[in-house]
């Protein structure tokens, strides 16, 4: 890992670029997904929170790479950037993992799988924004960790709304 390459936003541009449409793209399959299903989803507890928390997760990368994206910006700029948007996805992911836990005698995995993957996507973004604010501690490498895990997140529940609930 090279130093400067963890708070320099323009040598990440490509990673950015190919992240934006990808999740984009992704954030649109799961708005037909949710449509196919959408009586169905709506019937089930917990499942519209889930939801709008795997859109949420998609946007999130959007969003990050977007924010990578801005010409001139400053490391501090990008960082701030990073910081605030990880802990407002964090505050609104929050109250929807909550209202959409899995039922007592649901497997545990199951709990550990939804809080633990959407945690683990959204924290790196406030670590990757302190980080950069901090240039110490690995920058960027923090944000395209959390980009991939929402990305695998997003992805998984998106499965779950538009196979798992017709079984």
């Amino acid at each position: 890992m090279d130093a400067a390459t963890a708070y320099d936003a323009e040598q990440w541009s490509d990673l950015f670029v190919a992240a934006a449409g990808a999740s984009a793209a992704l954030a649109g399959l799961l708005f037909v997904a949710v449509s196919l299903n959408l009586q169905r989803i709506l019937r089930l507890p917990g499942l519209p929170e889930r939801a709008l928390l795997t859109l949420m997760l998609l946007l999130s990368v959007t969003v990050v790479s977007l924010l990578g994206l801005i010409p001139g910006q400053s490391h501090t700029a990008l960082g701030v950037e990073l910081l605030v948007q990880g802990l407002a996805w964090l505050a609104a992911a929050i109250p929807l993992m909550a209202r959409s836990l899995p039922a007592r005698d649901d497997p545990r995995s199951w709990l550990i799988g939804r809080v633990g993957l959407v945690l683990a996507a959204l924290i790196p973004f406030v670590v990757g924004g302190a980080t950069m604010l901090a240039e110490a501690g690995g920058g960027l490498y923090w944000t395209v960790a959390g980009m991939l895990l929402a990305l695998i997140a997003g992805v998984t529940t998106a499965w779950v709304l538009l196979v798992e609930i017709l079984r």
